[in-house]
């Protein structure tokens, strides 16, 4: 297939145009290479004949009308969107002009598309989304893809927009979706403002690890090849209309993680001190959701996936990948936000 993934410079987006082209399909990558972004995350298929670049923002109709109509794509996988939490407390409006609105001029120059080729039925508009969607969970119980709607951050919430958008172009107009909802990701290539990263790269160089409040706060950590691989499938298999919850099934408190991922490195690189030292408990993001937990049952009853690596060995290797590419995070040091607290409210 020749499939045109949004986001594709982005860390989970790189992860699936990675794999997309090691399966054999074709790929155009559509970025707006905005602070998160880095070519560098797709710098080992940038020579390969069936990879693209496009720089475009999701925003701008008419650059995604041209750049369909450029390489006539078979499918659309939606992973562009601002992500982090802590920038959407700050600043909410880019969160909703580029989830919301984007996703909107998306899905129209999706459909314009789609109709003018016919309506091929083997066309797909996958849309890419989050558990945090669905709120806050309890000490018992997991999402499942019909758990109510509740989100309760900036981010979430314009996330959730998105999805509706999505579920009403394909009941209002017949677009041929599938959607997804994943658990937190992790791994190689891993923008350095998130909380798996920032522990590393300030464990390495001996900096205080911030833990929001007690550590308390509980999340399934999914390992980003693992997630890419999930998305393929699903893509090529998944059931048109449908949704399906990816889950790495590895729940963990925060403060557990941090812990987890300080014995990795100080096994790896060992430090004159252990780095669980460092650990330096801070004033809780607002609206700090308390957990999340997904029931990936349905994706693995109807096509079989489930994620392959346990936590500590996807943190194994993540701590690895960050050893041996320095470089890669060293020149993302001064880009916007990185190293700073936000959304302190």
């Amino acid at each position: 297939m020749k499939l045109l993934v949004t986001g594709g410079a982005g860390f989970i987006g790189s992860a699936v145009v990675r794999r997309a082209i090691a399966q054999g399909h074709e790929v155009v990558n559509l970025d707006a290479l905005t602070y998160a972004a880095c070519l560098e995350n797709v710098a080992s298929v940038a020579s390969h004949p069936g990879y693209a670049f496009e720089k475009a923002d999701i925003r701008d109709r008419a650059a995604l009308d041209a750049v369909l109509a450029r390489h006539r794509p078979d499918a659309i996988m939606h992973l562009a969107a601002e992500s982090h939490v802590d920038r959407s407390i700050d600043g909410p409006a880019t969160f909703i002009e580029t989830n919301v609105m984007g996703t909107f001029h998306l899905l129209e120059a999706a459909r314009a598309y789609w109709q003018e080729a016919g309506r091929p039925e083997a066309f797909r508009f996958h849309h890419v989304s989050t558990d945090e969607v669905f709120g806050s969970l309890g000490a018992e119980g997991q999402f499942t893809e019909t758990t109510p709607y509740d989100p309760r951050s900036p981010y979430s919430a314009s996330k959730a927009g998105s999805d509706h958008l999505v579920r009403a172009w394909h009941e209002t107009y017949g677009l041929p979706v599938v959607m997804t909802n994943c658990s937190n990701n992790y791994g190689p290539f891993h923008f350095p403002e998130k909380l798996v990263p920032v522990v590393i790269l300030n464990a390495l160089e001996g900096k205080p690890i911030p833990v929001y409040g007690r550590g308390e706060n509980v999340r399934d950590w999914l390992y980003v090849e693992d997630h890419a691989e999930a998305l393929l499938t699903v893509l090529t298999r998944g059931a048109l209309g449908r949704s399906y919850n990816i889950g790495g099934e590895n729940e963990a408190r925060n403060i557990d993680l941090v812990r987890m991922i300080c014995a990795i490195l100080d096994e790896a690189r060992p430090a004159a001190r252990p780095r669980e030292e460092l650990i330096a408990f801070v004033a809780d993001r607002p609206g700090h959701d308390m957990r999340y937990a997904i029931d990936p049952t349905r994706i693995a009853n109807e096509l079989g996936w489930r994620p392959s690596v346990t936590l500590r060995e996807g943190l194994e290797k993540t701590v690895a990948w960050y050893l041996a590419n320095e470089p890669w995070w060293q020149a993302l040091r001064d880009r916007d936000g990185v190293g700073q607290r936000l959304g302190t409210g």
